[in-house]
């Protein structure tokens, strides 16, 4: 469903904000950092169910993204759907650190590949994902 309530986002910004999801999920699995999946579970909630336009990094990234010519805008509700799963993967990496459990890395390699495919080449699995059931359901 497209997003008319809410400004479109810039797809450039949103490439940052994927190196951001590759960083925080590399730390988790490679260091003994795994507390740092609440930037992804915090900032994936604000973009993904609140807005975009309300988060400091994407604000940050757009402005970065605009100063350098990169804007690209598109609609927002793939990106906040995306948004709503990083925040997701965020949360259980998060609760099962705090539980001492491992199972939070199944999540963090997910984002670990998804984020890296969205940072190299701009393939969004989530916004193709999102798109996709919105055309099957519409038939």
């Amino acid at each position: 469903m497209l997003r008319f309530d809410i400004a479109p986002v810039c797809s450039n910004a949103y490439r940052f904000q994927a190196a951001v999801t590759f960083a925080v999920s590399a730390a988790y699995l490679f260091t003994p950092w795994q507390w740092l999946a609440v930037v992804l579970a915090v900032g994936g909630a604000l973009r993904g169910f609140v807005s975009p336009h309300k988060c400091p990094s994407y604000l940050l990234f757009s402005a970065a993204t605009g100063k350098m010519g990169m804007t690209k805008k598109v609609n927002a509700g793939a990106k906040m759907f995306a948004d709503k799963l990083v925040a997701i993967a965020g949360a259980v990496m998060l609760g099962t650190w705090l539980a001492g459990s491992t199972i939070g890395m199944i999540p963090a390699a997910a984002l670990l590949v998804f984020s890296f495919i969205d940072l190299t080449i701009g393939f969004c699995a989530a916004c193709w994902a999102y798109t996709l059931w919105f055309r099957l359901r519409a038939q």
